[in-house]
């Protein structure tokens, strides 16, 4: 009888035993705790309301960072202020350079999961790559939110509805690449440039898309505005995200046209902007062609002064931060309700076409971080609303702002 009873108390905490360990593998399995799934979703489809926050340890919480490259010179900055972010709240960060190839990309989010990232966020190369992300982070129980990249809603329809649907994916940080794009051909336009050469980075990468479709437009802008003094661009020459690239290809569209007076290297991180520069110094052409792009270089006001650059947009090394905050308070469970919405963040771009316009930038921007450890963590604790206006109101004025007004 005795033995009986005891086996029967065994047999019961075994049970007891395997139910808690069942309920904390579940739990684990999302990173993300248990939510209050009555949060009401904004107007523009993102989630708004706070919940009851979970008990999540944060030493515990790992965000995962899918990115072309973390050495170059946009994807270092933007590794400084996720660093940053991520020790602000307490939490780990494991970086993967993809290099913008597909199969990387893919790649990238496999091994970011397999990692136990409980969030990851990516800046992809074309919209395709984000099929397989979100199945994987759908599978995986991970969150997954984009970077200076949003899904053609337009051009890819399906993927678009499947990142709405999914309960992991929240939603994308970019900027408006179509209007940086017809800025920057302006700056050459009002600077007297008529013949621009193109140098992309990579085939249908969608922010290239989105910039080229600017840069047509405000070449097609100009020329029905201005019967008798007509501007051309050139075709683009792809230069890939490297600098070498950007050299063959500045070299190929000087050879191609004697008369050319402007050069735009799209982008790809700022290495084929620099090799472009450099075979344009090496031509001797730097008093003859003007050159404008998009990601900030290091020592753009110099380049500014000495006529090697005639402008550039920039200055957005923060729009991962956004994402990033996105997928931390997913994880918390602060955030929730994603099926059926899709958060779309428009961040701004900063422009400067002089070396006074650069003064300012590099005060608040390069010398040290936009934001300070406590803005950071003041930062995490937004609703999805509050985080939506902070991103969309940085600017050289906020942030200086912000900074002096400390300091006094």
């Amino acid at each position: 009888m005795r033995k009986k009873l005891l086996k029967k108390i065994v047999s019961v905490l075994t049970c007891a035993t395997m139910v808690v360990g069942l309920m904390a593998g579940c739990g684990n399995s999302s990173g993300s705790g248990t939510s209050d799934k009555s949060s009401s979703a904004s107007s523009n489809g993102g989630t708004s309301g706070t919940t009851t926050k979970t008990e999540t340890d944060n030493s515990k919480i790992k965000i995962g960072v899918s990115i072309w490259s973390s050495t170059d010179v946009l994807g270092s900055q933007c590794k400084l202020i996720l660093d940053a972010a991520a020790e602000a709240v307490g939490v780990d960060i494991q970086y993967v350079d993809q290099g913008h190839v597909s199969e990387q990309v893919t790649a990238s989010v496999e091994q970011l999961a397999a990692a136990g990232c409980q969030g990851i966020i990516i800046c992809n190369a074309s919209d395709t790559e984000m099929t397989s992300a979100i199945k994987t982070c759908n599978d995986n129980g991970v969150y997954l939110a984009q970077f200076f990249r949003i899904i053609n809603k337009e051009s890819n329809p399906d993927i678009y509805q499947m990142a709405t649907d999914s309960e992991y994916y929240i939603g994308a940080v970019h900027e408006n690449e179509v209007e940086n794009g017809k800025r920057l051909v302006q700056i050459l336009l009002d600077k007297g440039d008529r013949n621009i050469g193109l140098i992309g980075w990579e085939q249908g990468d969608a922010t290239w898309l989105g910039r080229w479709e600017g840069y047509k437009a405000g070449i097609d802008e100009w020329n029905k505005e201005h019967a008798d003094d007509q501007a051309v661009l050139s075709e683009p020459q792809y230069a890939g995200t490297t600098s070498d690239g950007g050299s063959k290809a500045a070299d190929a569209l000087m050879s191609a046209d004697p008369n050319l007076d402007a050069l735009i290297p799209a982008g790809g991180g700022g290495d084929p902007l620099q090799g472009a520069i450099a075979a344009v110094e090496r031509a001797k052409k730097t008093d003859s062609i003007d050159i404008v792009s998009t990601d900030f270089l290091p020592d753009l006001g110099e380049r500014l002064s000495n006529g090697s650059m005639a402008g550039e947009s920039g200055g957005h090394y923060c729009d991962p931060l956004f994402a990033f905050m996105m997928v931390y308070n997913a994880i918390k469970g602060n955030y929730n309700n994603f099926a059926g919405n899709f958060v779309d963040i428009e961040f701004p771009y900063l422009y400067v076409s002089s070396s006074e316009d650069y003064e300012a930038y590099e005060k608040y921007f390069v010398d040290q971080l936009p934001y300070t450890t406590d803005e950071l963590k003041a930062i995490s604790e937004q609703d999805m609303d509050k985080l939506q206006e902070t991103a969309k109101s940085l600017s050289i004025e906020d942030a200086a702002a912000r900074i002096d007004g400390a300091a006094q």
